[in-house]
């Protein structure tokens, strides 16, 4: 049986390699429910972190599949040992989800903390990201039909909602994309990824912080003055929402001009009533077309360009599952990819922009030096730091 014990604090020292070879210490206090194990048990389980047992690769480090004593089937996420900002996201994350069940959230199993070694242990899921499986650029062998999709839809609604309204204090992810959501055996969809998490008490009604998450997802609220609320995860979703329904990526450059951007291709078509035609073609047409042209006008309605015209998490799932209707008279034009794109970037020491952070999940892609003004097929994997 894989070696493991229940903690509630500890502390980590970690040697960061820079000229000074300060030493790290950092203490994580009040965890519970997450198995601390040795690093020797997890070589075994990888069979040495070998190449044929690689899932994933980011920024961060890599995601292994392995096969405990118990016979249980683990996602193994190694971080760099030269990243320091890989430690923040690792105790983040446990921080974060130590305590946290839902069917729409993975599991964190547990984690090592021996020297600078820096691992977490979650549940495996089969099926990789939809970002891998669905906006990939490769063919997957699963089939994507309707009633799939808008499970996946739902799903990832439940457990957002589960983190912004009945976890305390409230629990913002940050980072919401297609990467980020892993799907099960039975295609069930799984958030995951919460390094860049933030808790927002419930007397708050905002954090400022520096900005942190994906081009494409970012709300333009958010981007520009770091202004952290729920309805930054509300406007990812929507994107999210927007690029399921179309099975294509919120950002494509290779297209022609006036259709790059998913969000102004979808207002355009929204105000000549043509939504249905954004429908993914790969459905050939085996679709409800009403409901798809709801879920796209819900993904309008969460990317409004004022977070207080999108709805809470709840109404979403409301509006999803048909008990309430869009009211179309609070439609106005989204907060645009292409206005971000477009700003006038002038970095200071304390506003550069960091291109470098990939968040890794099962399978994390995307470019690692990014220009704002770039052209690319698709950066909407890419993650940004200021």
């Amino acid at each position: 049986m894989l070696e493991h014990r229940n903690f509630s604090s500890f502390n980590i020292f970690v040697c960061i390699d820079n000229p000074n070879k300060v030493e790290l210490q950092t203490e994580l206090s009040g965890v519970h429910n997450v198995n601390l194990y040795s690093y020797k048990k997890l070589r075994i389980a990888t069979d040495d972190f070998s190449q044929t047992n690689k899932i994933g690769e980011g920024g961060f480090g890599s995601v292994y599949k392995g096969k405990l004593k118990t016979g249980q089937m683990a996602a193994i996420k190694v971080l760099s040992s030269e990243s320091s900002q890989g430690l923040k996201e690792f105790l983040t994350e446990i921080q974060v989800i130590s305590d946290v069940e839902h069917e729409n959230l993975v599991k964190l199993y547990g984690c090592c903390v021996e020297g600078n070694q820096k691992i977490l242990v979650y549940n495996y899921l089969e099926n990789n990201s939809l970002a891998q499986t669905l906006l990939g650029n490769g063919h997957s062998r699963i089939q994507f039909s309707w009633r799939t999709r808008v499970n996946i839809c739902i799903g990832v609604a439940n457990g957002l909602a589960h983190l912004h309204e009945e976890m305390t204090p409230h629990i913002v992810h940050r980072d919401i994309k297609a990467s980020n959501i892993l799907l099960d055996k039975d295609l069930t969809p799984k958030i995951s990824d919460f390094g860049l998490a933030k808790l927002i008490p419930p007397e708050m009604t905002h954090v400022s912080t520096r900005v942190a998450g994906t081009l494409g997802y970012l709300a333009p609220e958010y981007a520009m003055v770091g202004k952290l609320t729920r309805k930054a995860d509300i406007y990812s979703f929507g994107v999210l929402l927007i690029e399921i329904v179309t099975g294509r990526c919120n950002t494509n450059m290779r297209l022609p001009t006036d259709e790059q951007y998913i969000l102004e291709r979808i207002w355009q078509l929204y105000k000549r009533r043509e939504l249905v035609t954004l429908v993914d073609t790969s459905l050939n047409g085996d679709f409800d077309a009403e409901q798809a042209c709801r879920f796209l006008k819900i993904g309008l309605l969460c990317t409004q360009d004022s977070p207080k015209l999108r709805p809470s998490m709840s109404a979403v799932i409301q509006l999803l599952s048909g008990e309430k209707n869009v009211d179309e008279n609070k439609l106005t034009r989204p907060g645009l990819i292409s206005d971000l794109m477009d700003m006038k970037v002038r970095p200071t020491p304390k506003t550069e922009l960091d291109f470098n952070h990939i968040s890794s999940s099962y399978t994390s892609s995307g470019s690692e030096h990014l220009d704002l003004t770039s052209s690319m097929a698709n950066f909407s994997q890419a993650t940004m730091v200021v």
